[in-house]
């Protein structure tokens, strides 16, 4: 129980520090060839700990166990992240990031669907409260919002949800870092390969015709320097290796809907760690947001607590 919290705390504080620290590289490399880094990093840095896992675990990977990481690359990485990218594209990326965080509440009803887990009334409360602080920090009143983009967003985040329960269905058979490592490998592959078909001319003027020319002719190593390499091996093994394996870990030890009450904690934290970092201001809207997300958070993740002292005792 102990190890499942505090892997969810590193899992928020990697998640959390991302986009702040991608600030510092922003329109120095593509959104999608940083992906490819980043993923791919991720799976060189977690490819030891995996490999001494299945010797631990006396398993090995049948050609079923590889379809299905494959498919988890797809889901969560080749698929999911480029449309994120692209709903940024469209709107705000406040907007897409904090409506990304949202996923917990697909998780939520995607895991008592999948995995049979109980949806408690807290759960219910807790969505409540998050979901009304995500709108409050949106605020659709005071601004508006790009429709395209925000279905987008919605999309990515389904997706990224569908992977989070797809894995831990993985994650008691193989543990969290085979699930995020082998997923990593297959949708790195997956987005080279999709970097390569847009430096075909007919793909590359179909992106740029729709105004997407930040998806033709994109590079795989251009852009980076000295000065940007330490922040992209942050968001490359801090987040996407050391973030995603402790938000599988956690799957061993808590309920999907819990861990992913990661997401739900960033939209919180992001905008106070933005505000120490580059000085951005929190708006009262913001501010009021942030502490809807955290009640919401605690009103979930206390009682489970309180629970698992009670039954010890």
């Amino acid at each position: 129980m102990k190890k499942g919290y505090f892997y969810i705390a590193v899992a928020v504080v990697m998640f959390t520090s991302f986009e702040v620290v991608l600030k510092f590289v922003a329109g120095q490399i593509n959104s999608v060839q940083l992906t490819l880094c980043r993923f791919s990093i991720g799976f060189l840095f977690l490819l030891p700990i995996a490999l001494r896992t299945l010797k631990k675990r006396s398993k090995q990977l049948d050609r079923g166990s590889v379809a299905y990481f494959a498919l988890l690359g797809f889901v969560g990485i080749a698929l999911c992240m480029p449309i994120l990218h692209m709903a940024v594209s469209y709107t705000n990326s406040s907007v897409a990031a904090v409506m990304f965080s949202c996923n917990p509440v697909f998780v939520t009803f995607l895991a008592y669907f999948l995995l049979k887990e109980p949806i408690k009334p807290r759960h219910i409360v807790a969505l409540a409260l998050e979901i009304l602080g995500t709108v409050v920090i949106i605020s659709p009143w005071d601004a508006k919002l790009n429709m395209t983009g925000v279905f987008l967003a919605l999309l990515s985040t389904l997706l990224f949800s569908i992977y989070g329960v797809m894995g831990k269905r993985k994650v008691a058979e193989f543990g969290g870092a085979v699930v995020t490592c082998f997923s990593f490998l297959f949708g790195s592959l997956i987005v080279l390969a999709f970097i390569l078909l847009t430096h075909v001319p007919a793909v590359a003027q179909l992106f740029q015709g729709i105004g997407l020319d930040s998806f033709s002719y994109i590079p795989v190593f251009a852009g980076y320097t000295p000065q940007n390499l330490p922040y992209v091996l942050f968001v490359s093994v801090g987040v996407a290796g050391i973030g995603f394996c402790t938000y599988f870990l956690a799957m061993e030890y808590q309920p999907a809907s819990v861990v992913s009450l990661v997401y739900f904690f960033k939209p919180a934290l992001s905008p106070i760690l933005a505000w120490i970092v580059h000085g951005e201001e929190i708006s009262q809207s913001m501010f009021a947001g942030v502490v809807l997300i955290v009640a919401g958070s605690l009103c979930s993740i206390i009682p489970g607590i309180l629970e698992a002292k009670r039954a010890k005792t």
